[in-house]
């Protein structure tokens, strides 16, 4: 009896010395991840899906701009490293991600949405021009490389071409006016991949200009059901 009153003591003890509510703290939490959901909505709505309309890839950005900036805000509140935190995300994202291609535009905004919920959850004492500068920075660089201010876009597809009377060389116009036709877009360049004689086909790679950016689009090479 003596040993129980004498346990429950220390229990008390120990949970009267608890900080229950860290009111500086949480509001400061809270105000981090509102700006970086706000900043990170902003790119993956207007920017990436206006593009791309992948709502798979829609929430996944969601989902781990959150996990990632809880994770570097609660661990480096507790002395640890940021290696360490990247190191985990790494071996998690590795584990998950070479089980499947993923296209290199979706691998980009990845980890460039890694890279600013890593900023957002520093604790560091920063103030909040320069939070609020760091992440119009990011927003800019998407903006800028979104648009057709730095290199003009263009988009490409790999087609199984049925004609192949018109890929030789001497031909190459006719080709292209055959193409704009049947695909209805502004064809720029074309590049000859394999031929197959036999069935009468070849595998070309349409150049087109257009910001269309989607699975298909991001094929290099034609799937086994295709074949």
């Amino acid at each position: 009896m003596i040993l129980l009153n004498s346990i429950l003591e220390n229990v008390c003890s120990i949970l009267a010395g608890v900080e229950w509510i860290d009111t500086e703290g949480l509001v400061t939490m809270l105000m981090r991840f509102g700006l970086n959901m706000i900043v990170v909505w902003l790119i993956v709505h207007f920017f990436y899906y206006r593009k791309s309309k992948r709502r798979d890839y829609y929430f996944t950005f969601i989902l781990l701009s959150v996990a990632i900036f809880m994770l570097i805000y609660l661990m480096d509140g507790s002395k640890m490293k940021i290696g360490a935190a990247l190191g985990l995300f790494a071996v998690f994202g590795i584990l998950r991600y070479r089980t499947e291609a993923v296209p290199i535009r979706e691998m980009t905004y990845l980890f460039f949405l890694v890279a600013l919920s890593v900023v957002n959850g520093m604790t560091a004492k920063v103030s909040l021009v320069e939070l609020l500068v760091s992440n119009a920075v990011f927003l800019l660089a998407v903006a800028l490389c979104e648009s057709n201010l730095l290199v003009n876009q263009l988009s490409c597809k790999f087609v199984k071409y049925d004609n192949i009377a018109l890929i030789v060389p001497e031909r190459r116009e006719e080709m292209i006016a055959d193409l704009e036709k049947r695909l209805g877009v502004k064809v720029v360049n074309v590049e000859i991949g394999s031929v197959d004689f036999l069935r009468d086909t070849a595998l070309i790679k349409v150049f087109y200009k257009g910001t269309g950016s989607n699975g298909a689009d991001d094929l290099v090479k034609m799937p086994k059901e295709y074949d």
